[in-house]
């Protein structure tokens, strides 16, 4: 174990942390690659340091090309252990589960409605294998 001084971004106080060598590692590694030192402890500290060497590159990856509160939404709904598949699952961000059932139908099935029929969108996103989370829709077949 190697004790780091880890400096708390919401106090600006320092505190002493032991973590394991090949966590002090991957943090120094990841530092020279201009990765943020704060954001990788603030990960450990809610992940673990398992999770930070298995997951924090792949996160990072994901947080960029999508959203880290997408991200974030996904882990807190499934677990960090399934961050791997973030990509198959997300669907994007919706207004409500009616707009996504209605978009996804639309897309996927060349279906011409009259205008007189309604449809509840809302139970229809019921029958999809989906979660609806603050506004993030993922497939929860993965």
């Amino acid at each position: 174990m190697i004790s780091l001084k880890v400096k708390d971004s919401m106090t600006e106080t320092q505190t002493q942390i032991e973590y394991k060598e090949v966590t002090v590692t991957l943090i120094n590694e990841l530092a020279e690659d201009s990765y943020c030192k704060e954001h990788m402890y603030e990960f450990i500290a809610k992940h673990g340091e398992d999770a930070f060497y298995n997951y924090y590159v792949t996160y990072v990856e994901m947080g960029e090309c999508h959203s880290y509160e997408a991200v974030d939404t996904f882990i807190e709904e499934f677990s960090v252990d399934d961050l791997n598949s973030f990509e198959d699952s997300y669907r994007g961000q919706w207004e409500s589960r009616a707009d996504y059932a209605e978009n996804f139908v639309t897309d996927c099935y060349s279906v011409d409605f009259p205008s007189f029929i309604e449809i509840d969108w809302e139970n229809t996103f019921e029958n999809l294998d989906c979660v609806y989370v603050n506004g993030f829709v993922f497939d929860n077949q993965f």
